[in-house]
């Protein structure tokens, strides 16, 4: 019950001191902001750590004739 009084005592405090022309995201809007842009690094390092991990040549298929395959290994030696 006292936090309840508490802030309806802190409320008439703080309408006095909005200026209505001038509202700014002040300090929770720049941690809200702070801690997206840390996560999206981390994601970034992350993906890059997994990217790096991943084999980009493609096997070779099995069910494709010997002569397509004969050829390709002729035309790498």
């Amino acid at each position: 019950m006292s936090a309840h009084l508490a802030l309806t005592q802190l409320v008439p405090f703080a309408a006095e001191e909005l200026d209505k022309n001038k509202v700014t995201p002040g300090v929770l809007g720049f941690v809200v902001f702070a801690v997206m842009a840390v996560a999206v690094w981390m994601l970034m390092k992350s993906m890059n750590r997994h990217m790096g991990k991943v084999s980009f040549e493609e096997a070779p298929d099995p069910k494709a004739p010997a002569a397509a395959q004969g050829g390709k290994a002729a035309a790498q030696e």
